[in-house]
C-alpha cells in the first residue's frame, strides 16, 4: 500500500511539474512567475520520501520534459530538480530552516553549474564567449551612438574605456553571481514550498523571524581576508584578484542581509512604526551605492560586536 502511494505521488507531482513547465515555456506573461514554482514538486516528494526517491522522480521528469517541451527544457529541469531535491532532503531530515536554506543554496549552485556544463559540452555554448560577444556588440552600439551625436575627445574616450571596464567586471563576477542566484532561488523555493506543504499536509513549516537572522562571526574574517587579498593583488588579470573580488561581492550580500536584520530588530525593540524599516529597505534599492554600504557596515558591527544582544541588555536597564 505504501509503495503504491509512493508511485501515485510521484506520478501526480511529476505531472504537476510538467504543467508548470509548459506554462513557463508557452505563456510568457506568467512564465517568470511559474518558474518560481518549478522546484516545489521535487521538494514535496523528497520531503516525504527522501533523496533517493527524489532522484528517481528527477530522472522521470527529465525524460518526460524532453518529450513534451523539447530538449531545451532539460537544463531547467535539472536546475530546479537538483535544488528542490536538496531542500526536500533537508526537510526530510528535519534540519533547521536556515540550514535548509544553506543546503538549498548549495543545491541550486550545483544545478546552475550542471546547466553551464551541459551548455559547454553538449550544446557548445560557452558563457564567457557569449558574454564577450555581447559586450563587443554593446560597445559597438555605444560607439555608433556617440558618433551620431557628434561627440569626441578625451572625455568620450575615457567614458568608453570606463564602460568597457565595468562590463569586464560583470564578466569576472560570474562565480559570485551564480552564488547569489543560488541564494535567491533557494529562498523563494523554500518559502513557497512551506506555504504549499502547510496547506496540503497541515504542517507548520516556517522561517524564524527575520530579526533573529545571524551569520557566524567567521564571515567577518573571510571578508577581511578577501579584502586584503584584493588589496595586494590589484592586477585585474590576476586570478587571485578575481577570486577575491567574487568572495567580497558574495559576502557583501550576506552582510547587507545581516544589516537589514539588525534594522528590523532595532525597529521592533524601539517600537518604531512597522513601516519605517520597509521604507528604508525601499530607499536602499533606489539609492544602493550609499545605503547598501551603510547596511553592510551595520551588518559587520552586528556580527562582530553582538549588537542585538547589547541592544536587548541596554533596553532592560
Amino acid at each position: 500500500m505504501n509503495q503504491s502511494k509512493k508511485i501515485t505521488d510521484a506520478a501526480l507531482l511529476t505531472a504537476v511539474y510538467l504543467v508548470i513547465l509548459l506554462i513557463a515555456f508557452f505563456i510568457p506573461i506568467i512564465g517568470l512567475v511559474a518558474l518560481l514554482f518549478l522546484a516545489i514538486p521535487f521538494i514535496m516528494y523528497t520531503e516525504k520520501y527522501g533523496a533517493k526517491s527524489g532522484l528517481l522522480m528527477l530522472l522521470v521528469a527529465s525524460l518526460l520534459s524532453m518529450i513534451f517541451a523539447t530538449i531545451i527544457s532539460l537544463p531547467i529541469t535539472l536546475l530546479f530538480g537538483i535544488g528542490g531535491i536538496t531542500i526536500g532532503a533537508a526537510l526530510h531530515k528535519e534540519v533547521r530552516p536556515y540550514e535548509v536554506w544553506a543546503r538549498g543554496t548549495i543545491g541550486f549552485i550545483a544545478g546552475i553549474l550542471v546547466v553551464l556544463l551541459i551548455g559547454q559540452f553538449v550544446l557548445n555554448v560557452n558563457v564567457y564567449e557569449q558574454f564577450d560577444a555581447a559586450t563587443e556588440d554593446s560597445m559597438k552600439m555605444v560607439e555608433r551612438t556617440i558618433q551620431q551625436l557628434g561627440l569626441s575627445g578625451k572625455e568620450t574616450d575615457a567614458l568608453l574605456e570606463q564602460t568597457e571596464l565595468q562590463m569586464q567586471n560583470f564578466r569576472d563576477l560570474l562565480p559570485s553571481s551564480i552564488a547569489i542566484l543560488g541564494i535567491v532561488f533557494a529562498f523563494f523555493s523554500q518559502w513557497l514550498s512551506y506555504k504549499v506543504i502547510n496547506r496540503l499536509e497541515q504542517k507548520s513549516y516556517q522561517f524564524p523571524p527575520f530579526i533573529h537572522f545571524n551569520l557566524p562571526i567567521s564571515i567577518i574574517w573571510f571578508y577581511l581576508i578577501a579584502l586584503l587579498v584584493g588589496l595586494f593583488s590589484n592586477a585585474e588579470d590576476n586570478s587571485l584578484y578575481i577570486m577575491a573580488f567574487n568572495v567580497i561581492t558574495f559576502l557583501s550580500v550576506l552582510l547587507i542581509i545581516q544589516g537589514f536584520s539588525f534594522l528590523f530588530f532595532y525597529a521592533k525593540v524601539k517600537k518604531w512604526p512597522k513601516a519605517v524599516p520597509y521604507i528604508f529597505l525601499g530607499l536602499s534599492v533606489i539609492f544602493p551605492f550609499l545605503l547598501m554600504f551603510i547596511m553592510r557596515f551595520i551588518g559587520i558591527l552586528d556580527i562582530g560586536l553582538g549588537m542585538k544582544k547589547r541592544l536587548v541588555h541596554n533596553n532592560k536597564k
